[in-house]
């Protein structure tokens, strides 16, 4: 079902009716997520999965970076709408919660395309910089630490093409960003960036609504 913040449960199912169907294989990950880990919430939705997946279709993506992988249910999702000859550089410090995602891309068929990073993803990026990857990526998700969410996004810039897509999740924060009483570190980091991208000439950009709130920004 979907999981996009501030909607009623009638609108929840109306979405949930006209959006692609979730498979059963996404259905049992989230579900074993759920069952398995106490911070559940950290999952994507389905209806967010399948708008992500559309916007790796829309620009044809073929190298996609991932900013968190948690267990793995984001990463099934692009890895899916992606040809069989795609490149994804997943990155996460947990192997314990992103054995649980192995398990499901192995399923797939799709672990392939799935190279897993397990290092603090400000390292794993700073290395791909380093390599000479910049600009060779073609889109972006960024959904780990709140705090890093800044520095994630200037080397985002720097690793994307000129057309590339960042897609930045948790940008409404359960609405926490309008609360003035929230001044802890992660939502006055998400408002700093928000408000960064918001003013960035260096992208094309709009916030959503969809799960949590994303904001697409796409390099000039």
């Amino acid at each position: 079902m979907s999981a996009s913040w501030g909607l009623s449960p009638d609108i929840v199912d109306y979405l949930y009716q006209h959006n692609p169907a979730e498979p059963d294989l996404f259905r049992r990950l989230r579900e074993e997520t759920q069952a398995k880990t106490k911070i559940p919430q950290m999952q994507i939705s389905w209806e967010q999965a399948a708008f992500m997946q559309f916007q790796a279709q829309l620009i044809n993506a073929q190298r996609y970076l991932e900013i968190g992988v948690f267990t793995g249910f984001s990463t099934l999702a692009m890895a899916t709408a992606m040809s069989d000859d795609a490149e994804i550089i997943a990155c996460d410090v947990s192997a314990e919660w992103t054995a649980m995602g192995q398990r499901y891309w192995q399923e797939a068929g799709i672990d392939h395309k799935i190279d897993l990073r397990l290092a603090p993803a400000l390292e794993t990026m700073d290395r791909l910089i380093a390599d000479g990857q910049s600009g060779t990526f073609d889109i972006c998700f960024i959904d780990a630490d709140k705090e890093n969410y800044g520095a994630y996004y200037e080397r985002a810039l720097q690793l994307l093409r000129s057309g590339g897509l960042i897609m930045v999740d948790n940008v409404l924060w359960m609405g926490w960003v309008v609360d003035p009483k929230r001044q802890d570190d992660d939502t006055k980091a998400i408002r700093v960036l928000n408000d960064k991208i918001a003013k960035d000439g260096r992208v094309h950009m709009t916030m959503t609504a969809v799960g949590d709130g994303v904001t697409l920004a796409m390099k000039r």
